[in-house]
C-alpha cells in the first residue's frame, strides 16, 4: 500500500533529493560486490586472451589466464565465478562424451583454481552445446533434441564437474527433470553439499549472439533451440518452470536474459521467495560496452544503472561480464 500524502506544499518529493547525504539515506536498493558472479571463457584453442570480437573487453583464457582471472576475483571481493568452455572443434561430436570426461578443459580448470584460489566459489555450466557437433544442448536423433537420453548424459555431466570440485552447477539445457536426477545422482555419490542453481527460466533470445560466438557454437548450431528454451512472449510458463525446479532440488533460481525479462525476476521472487538470480547475457553486454566504446553513452554509469536495475527487480544477485569493471566502480565508491 502507498502512504496517504499531504498535499504540495506540506509534501516536498524533491527535499530528500537535495543533497548526496540525502539521497543515500533514502536510497532503497543498493548493489554489493557480493551480488556478481563473473562469467570467463576457458579454452585450449590457440589465440587465447584475444578480444572476443563480439564482445569488446572479454578474451578466452587460457587456464593459466583463468587462474589470473580467480586472483582478480579474489582480490576485488568478487565472490564466484562461472567457466564457459571454448571447446576444440575436434573434440566435438554427435554423442558429447568429452563433455563428462574427468579432464576435459572445464574438469582440469576447475581442480587449478581450487587449488590456488580455495576461497573463490566456482560455477560451471552443464549442458551439452559447447561439446556437441550439432550444436545444440541436447542430444540430437533426426533432428530431434532428446530430452531423457540427454539428461542421462548431464547427470555424468554434473557428477563429473562435482568430482572436480565445482562449488554450484548451473544446468542451463532446459530438458524437462535434469534437476530431479542430478541431484538424486548426487546424494547418491556423496556431493551432499554442491549447489544447484538452475536455470530454470532461460528464454529462446537473440541475445545469446555473442556468446555462441564466444564458445565457438554459432557456426555449429543446426536450427534453433525453440523446442526446450522458454517462448519470450511466456511469464506464467516461467513461475511453473521454478516450481518444478525447486520441486527437484535446484537450491537457487535464474532468469536468463535479465534486462529484458526484469518483469519475471521480480514475479519469481515475489512468488517463491528463493535466492533469485538473472544474467546480463552477452547481447546484453555488448549492446552497452559497444556503444559506450564508441562514446555514445557513458559507459560506468550505464553499466552500474543497468546492474542496480536488477536489485530493484528483486535479483539476490547477477551474472555478468561487467564483473570486474563494477567491483572496482563499487570499491571507488
Amino acid at each position: 500500500m502507498h502512504p496517504i500524502l499531504p498535499p504540495f506544499p506540506q509534501t516536498r518529493l524533491r527535499r530528500m533529493r537535495r543533497t548526496p547525504a540525502l539521497r543515500d539515506l533514502a536510497q532503497e536498493h543498493r548493489l554489493s560486490v557480493k551480488d556478481l558472479i563473473w562469467p570467463i571463457f576457458i579454452t585450449d584453442v590457440p589465440g587465447a586472451d584475444i578480444e572476443v570480437s563480439s564482445m569488446p573487453g572479454v578474451v578466452r583464457r587460457t587456464l593459466d589466464g583463468a587462474l589470473r582471472a580467480a586472483e582478480e576475483a579474489a582480490e576485488l571481493g568478487i565472490p564466484a565465478i562461472c567457466l564457459f568452455p571454448y571447446t576444440d572443434p575436434a573434440l566435438k561430436t554427435e554423442t558429447c562424451e568429452e563433455a563428462w570426461n574427468p579432464d576435459n578443459l572445464s574438469n582440469r580448470v576447475i581442480r587449478a583454481i581450487k587449488a590456488r584460489v580455495p576461497e573463490v566459489a566456482i560455477m560451471t555450466d552443464i549442458a551439452l552445446d559447447p561439446y556437441n557437433a550439432n550444436g545444440h544442448d541436447g542430444l540430437v536423433k533426426d533432428g530431434v533434441i532428446l530430452n531423457d537420453e540427454t539428461v542421462e548424459c548431464l547427470v555424468k555431466m554434473a557428477l563429473a564437474q562435482a568430482d572436480a570440485g565445482a562449488d554450484i552447477l548451473g544446468p542451463s539445457d532446459m530438458m524437462d527433470g535434469r534437476i530431479g536426477a542430478m541431484r538424486a545422482a548426487l546424494e547418491a555419490a556423496g556431493h551432499t553439499d554442491v549447489t544447484i542453481l538452475s536455470y530454470a527460466a532461460k528464454y529462446a533470445s537473440a541475445f545469446y549472439g555473442p556468446f555462441r560466438d564466444a564458445v565457438g557454437a554459432s557456426g555449429a548450431l543446426k536450427g534453433d533451440k525453440k523446442t526446450y528454451q522458454m517462448n519470450p512472449a511466456n511469464a506464467d510458463e516461467a513461475l511453473r518452470l521454478v516450481a518444478r525446479d525447486l520441486s527437484e532440488g535446484a537450491d537457487m533460481v535464474m532468469v536468463k536474459p535479465g534486462m529484458p525479462y526484469l518483469d519475471i525476476c521480480r514475479r519469481v521472487k515475489d512468488a517463491f521467495g528463493v535466492p533469485t538470480f538473472a544474467y546480463q547475457v552477452s547481447g546484453e553486454y555488448a549492446m552497452i560496452a559497444g556503444a559506450a566504446r564508441n562514446g555514445w553513452v557513458n559507459g560506468p554509469q550505464v553499466m552500474m544503472e543497468s546492474l542496480l536495475a536488477f536489485k530493484r527487480a528483486g535479483c539476490d544477485g547477477v551474472l555478468t561480464y561487467f564483473a570486474p569493471d563494477a567491483a572496482r566502480a563499487l570499491r571507488a565508491g
